[in-house]
């Protein structure tokens, strides 16, 4: 379809009826119709499986569902059933309910590297509690985050480093310091600089990068000998990764680890695991002071246990996290196929691991542009690809995969266009998308 027929005038209208009522249009700052072309910014309606429908009625091919937290595809059979069951039996009660036995026994048989777990709602808390308890263990305040890596949380000790910092007391965004991802020494000078402060290391244990052999090893054996909590967001390598995450892929056990996105197939569960004498910390079985660690009115909401009960199981029966990388795959060596067969190999770059695929759009001298990721947005869309990554789900099949590469390849002779004419205003049709974290609206 033309880009020019491409027109969304229900979609429009929604977004200006949220932009009215809801901060930002938007829940989440990544789904703002700043990051998707002007007036290009469809409003779902609903999904199944790998596809989503706007309340324009077009249908789309959709990657990075719920912000990658939808990993089996939307109304997943098993998920939905394993939540089915629980709706007329009550939701939240006065005590604990039975099934938050089950979840915990579920989610510690299948990543045996943790002793203990608290579920909570969203990955903030548990990052939050991470770094709470990290500093109450060790009696130190600085928290060491590795700054290569984009996001761990809404609260003050990380929000206070970006560039949306406003509200944030400077006295407490001094005490976050960064060390670069997969540079052991640089993270050793670090420790050393600040001796004997350094609460916890926090880090993603992986991302569009492997780490180097022997880098997580070698964290783990400076967090040991400095005295400080190691701790891994696994907010999207679990179960993307393995079964286990990160940690069960790699063979590295961090003091303490987040977990989210994927656990839930899009139900609001997230969830801090680690060692029990750091975890039990927060709890009643211990003379020490108490720490708060997570304690949250919808934290055991039985319906969201439920699903993650579910999506535990189907990952280690089904071998979802197998299958995720070879479609990951597959498309990857389709879209890179593509590019270079239209001369823009060098500028749509696809990097990752096959199961959280992410792309690169390039300018002329090979610089990342939000303006040609704009136009190859624009193309994506119009074709009925839904990517602000390529971070595959379970639920795509041959036909999807081939439709994404067939209309990439397009996209990608537009690309090569604007390449040529060294400038892709003329495809856009508007502002550019925008970074998420940035000062100014």
């Amino acid at each position: 379809m033309d880009t020019e027929e491409f027109l969304l005038p229900r979609s429009r209208l929604a977004n200006e009826r949220l932009h009215a009522m809801v901060p930002g249009g938007a829940h989440t700052y990544a789904k703002g119709d700043d990051q998707y072309p002007e007036n290009l910014a469809p409003v779902i309606s609903h999904g199944h499986g790998a596809h989503v429908w706007d309340i324009d009625g077009n249908r789309y091919i959709e990657y990075g569902s719920g912000l990658r937290s939808v990993s089996l595809g939307h109304a997943h059979p098993r998920v939905i059933e394993a939540v089915r069951r629980e709706l007329d039996r009550g939701s939240n009660f006065v005590r604990p309910s039975i099934v938050e036995v089950q979840a915990a026994e579920r989610f510690l048989a299948t990543v045996p590297t943790a002793e203990m777990v608290k579920f909570a709602k969203n990955g903030s808390d548990a990052t939050t509690a991470a770094v709470r308890l990290a500093r109450a263990v060790t009696g130190r305040l600085r928290v060491a985050i590795c700054g290569d890596h984009p996001f761990y949380s809404v609260d003050d000790w990380f929000i206070g480093t970006t560039p949306m910092s406003a509200g944030v007391p400077a006295a407490t965004t001094e005490l976050t310091v960064a060390f670069p991802y997969g540079d052991l020494a640089a993270t050793e000078a670090l420790l050393t600089r600040y001796r004997d402060e350094v609460a916890c290391l926090i880090l993603e244990p992986a991302t569009h990068t492997e780490p180097p052999p022997g880098y997580l090893a070698g964290l783990r054996e400076l967090a040991d000998r400095h005295g400080c909590v190691l701790v891994f967001d696994e907010m999207i390598t679990g179960l993307r990764w393995s079964e286990a995450g990160a940690q069960g892929l790699y063979g590295v056990v961090p003091d303490l680890s987040t977990f989210g996105k994927a656990l839930g197939n899009g139900f609001a569960v997230s969830a801090l695991a680690g060692r029990r004498d750091l975890m039990e910390r927060g709890g009643l079985r211990h003379s020490g002071d108490r720490v708060f660690l997570l304690s949250t009115t919808h934290g055991a909401e039985t319906h969201s246990l439920a699903a993650a009960m579910a999506v535990l199981t189907t990952y280690v029966e089904e071998g979802v996290t197998a299958r995720l990388h070879a479609i990951g795959e597959r498309l990857a060596a389709g879209i890179r196929d593509a590019a270079a067969s239209m001369g823009v190999g060098d500028h749509i770059v696809v990097r990752g691991r096959a199961s959280n695929l992410v792309f690169a759009t390039l300018d002329e001298n090979r610089r990342p542009s939000q303006r040609y990721r704009t136009l190859f947005l624009r193309q994506l869309l119009t074709g009925g690809v839904l990517a602000p990554s390529f971070v595959v789900s379970s639920a795509l099949d041959d036909a999807d995969i081939e439709h994404t590469v067939d209309t990439v390849a397009q996209a990608c002779a537009v690309y090569r266009k604007a390449l040529d004419a060294g400038d892709p205003s003329p495809w856009l049709a508007g502002q550019p998308v925008k970074p998420v974290f940035r000062r100014l609206a």
